[in-house]
């Protein structure tokens, strides 16, 4: 297949949530198959609700700048799928990518018509599984792996990884992970390997005590960052934190993290204690290597800014828990600016618990409607809202939603566009297109200052 045919070969299998079933069979299958990519290279493997693809895109860079041939694998992509496939920080190109899936497709193919696979696989196993076999293919040296869902059942968790990472566990998916942080707690603790260590940034105590529990039962050495981490010195500069860190016998002084928000220095603790404990277990890391990578780290759609007046902000806060944070950075570093918010969501999320968190700081919200069938309409959205209120207008199109919301604003004003991923893949795809008409905006501007 082409690169066109293989996007085709996806869009059948339908969106990643639709027919969505766990397990490990089919993906297994698939691999051994396949010869067992997935066993050519170390892994790392990183679950949690929020923050860990901001772990993962960190983790890899300090893998990179330590020398490593270094993968990752993410979801969802914002723009294109083939960024979800990224050797030392470039994605899969077309013909890469058309190579790997088709080598999945036929094997998916063979596995079906002589019966050793009931029926075709999902999406995220398809790409997951081609994921795997590109980077066999780009003989890579070491993969970092973004849990797509929950952790133990999830397609990514068929490697024996060198180390396990769980970020915040908070409520999100519950229709699939269950209605209590605990049951939550479970699936994402399924990543822990025998042996193996883990890192948790797990605070809620009921979810700590079952991360505990799990890892004492496969006798993996367990770094909890709440209680072992000390983290001092935190100085800010516009919007960024530097900061001291130590655990056990390691100590950085002045650490940055590359990334927006006082948040992400617990997604930078946990991806700096992931490669120190590589280090450890003989992967040569210096600890320059660290910091340059953490200089190097970048993430997008996650309070990027992509224009400095008015300052715009893109963030993919989707959940309760991501809204809290993201309100805290709004009253910690806008302070005294005036906010409007573009928002759009899946209808799935819980829409009125995130409007509450985060409308109030807003003058003006401005609802729109990402092309995705998971989308709610803005009338879906005014409908979940706990009221209704004037200054909350509806424009369908989320380019046009962000110029109406830059248009009203003065140039120290702020604006924010935020409430999914998806919203923020459509306003990217805008301005690389460059139909995101905004003065001063080019479709690859550098990050402005907040």
């Amino acid at each position: 297949m082409n690169y066109r045919e293989c996007l085709d070969y996806l869009a059948g299998l339908g969106q990643e949530l639709h027919g969505l079933r766990f397990g490990l069979e089919a993906i297994t299958s698939i691999l051994v198959e396949l010869g067992r990519p997935h066993e050519r290279y170390a892994t790392a493997i990183v679950a949690g609700t929020n923050g860990k693809g901001s772990t993962c895109a960190m983790l890899a860079s300090i893998l990179e700048s330590a020398g490593f041939r270094t993968g990752l694998y993410t979801s969802p992509h914002l723009v294109r799928v083939n960024e979800r496939l990224r050797v030392n920080g470039r994605e899969v190109s077309d013909a890469a990518f058309a190579a790997a899936l088709s080598a999945v497709a036929a094997t998916v193919e063979d596995l079906v018509g002589n019966g050793r696979l009931e029926k075709p696989p999902s999406f995220f196993e398809v790409l997951t599984a081609a994921a795997f076999q590109h980077f066999a293919n780009a003989k890579v040296d070491f993969v970092v792996l973004e849990v797509g869902m929950g952790g133990r059942l999830d397609a990514t968790n068929v490697t024996d990884a060198r180390v396990a990472v769980i970020t915040n566990i908070e409520f999100d998916h519950m229709e699939f992970l269950g209605p209590t942080l605990a049951a939550i707690a479970v699936e994402k603790a399924g990543i822990i390997k025998p042996h193996r260590a883990v890192i948790s940034g797990a605070e809620d105590p009921e979810a700590a005590a079952v991360i505990r529990r799990c890892a004492m039962e496969s006798r993996a050495p367990l770094l909890e960052m709440s209680k072992l981490a000390r983290i001092s010195n935190l100085q800010a500069v516009e919007g960024r934190y530097t900061f001291d860190l130590a655990f056990g016998s390691n100590h950085f002084a002045k650490l940055t993290s590359p990334l927006l928000g006082r948040f992400q220095i617990k997604n930078t603790a946990a991806a700096v204690a992931a490669a120190c404990h590589l280090a450890e277990e003989g992967f040569k890391i210096p600890r320059r290597s660290i910091v340059q990578g953490l200089r190097a780290a970048v993430w997008p759609g996650r309070l990027e800014p992509i224009l400095p007046r008015p300052l715009v902000l893109l963030d993919g806060a989707h959940n309760p828990a991501g809204a809290r944070a993201l309100a805290t950075f709004i009253r910690q570093e806008l302070g005294g600016r005036r906010l409007r918010l573009v928002y759009a969501s899946m209808r799935d999320k819980a829409i009125g618990e995130i409007s509450e968190v985060l409308f109030p700081l807003a003058e003006e919200v401005y609802l729109t409607h990402p092309e995705q069938a998971r989308a709610a309409s803005p009338e879906e959205i005014l409908a979940a809202l706990p009221s209704h209120a004037a200054r909350i207008h509806v424009e369908p199109v989320p380019a046009r939603a962000l110029e109406r919301a830059c248009a009203a604003s003065g140039v120290n004003d702020v604006v924010l566009a935020v409430g999914s991923l998806y919203l923020v893949g459509a306003i990217k795809k805008a301005q690389q297109a460059g139909t995101l008409q905004l003065p001063g905006l080019s479709g690859s501007a550098p990050a402005p200052p907040i």
